[in-house]
């Protein structure tokens, strides 16, 4: 699964990866431990253009009765998503990118849980699959978003059995066309990224809370896994 992740960056940045005003401004975006049930950036199609939104992390589905199914929601397999009725149209008609520079996994060891850092070697901004869905409430309208999982690549393996998918930026227009609807043609998209191409960096346990902030976080506890 993907539980934590982190975006560490600017307008700039994000408009060169993706070509479009950010709802940013000037001022810098670091946030070194996104959670769910967060109101996070994620960029999606509008009447042809690109468009950067807030939304919050965990679908809630149109058809739900109340936004605490959202917790359940954080993520979406890949290998069942089409078929879900929680995500089969969002799979369709509403898929997002979700901009992050590194996500948190924890390995499972002898003393305890070890969490990583798994980012680009080269330091670079990237994107998730994320889809995305409208819910009305007695607040009014409110987004959400899922980041689409799949089987871990060599390095992912050897940390926990899940890893989320990771768009190459070639393929961000389409995954995110509206156009492109039939569901097996989505789902080529939907692989592990090349081991070659991450790291895994073991940080400090202080990440398990999500209270917790600030670059210190993201300090080395250890070499790194290539």
């Amino acid at each position: 699964m993907c539980g934590r992740y982190q975006i560490v960056t600017d307008a700039q940045a994000l408009y060169d990866a993706f070509q479009v005003g950010s709802e940013l401004g000037a001022t810098p975006l670091a946030r070194y431990n996104v959670a769910p049930a967060t109101e996070q950036l994620v960029i999606l199609s509008e009447a042809g253009q690109r468009a950067a939104r807030w939304h919050r992390w965990g679908l809630i589905p149109h058809w739900a009765k109340d936004k605490s199914i959202g917790y359940k929601t954080i993520n979406a397999r890949g290998e069942s998503v089409a078929a879900k009725p929680a995500f089969r149209a969002a799979f369709r008609q509403r898929r997002c990118l979700v901009p992050a520079t590194g996500f948190y996994e924890w390995k499972v060891l002898a003393g305890g849980k070890q969490p990583y850092l798994i980012r680009l070697k080269s330091g670079a901004l990237f994107a998730f699959a994320g889809l995305w869905e409208s819910w009305t409430g007695p607040a009014g309208e409110l987004r959400s978003f899922t980041i689409v999982t799949t089987a871990p690549n060599a390095l992912m393996a050897r940390i926990h059995e899940r890893m989320p998918v990771i768009i190459p930026r070639a393929q961000y227009a389409r995954w995110l066309d509206p156009e492109v609807q039939d569901p097996a043609q989505v789902r080529t998209m939907i692989a592990s990224y090349p081991a070659e191409e991450l790291q895994a960096v073991p940080v400090g346990r202080e990440i398990g809370n999500a209270r917790n902030q600030g670059p210190g976080l993201i300090e080395p506890a250890g070499a790194p896994l290539e």
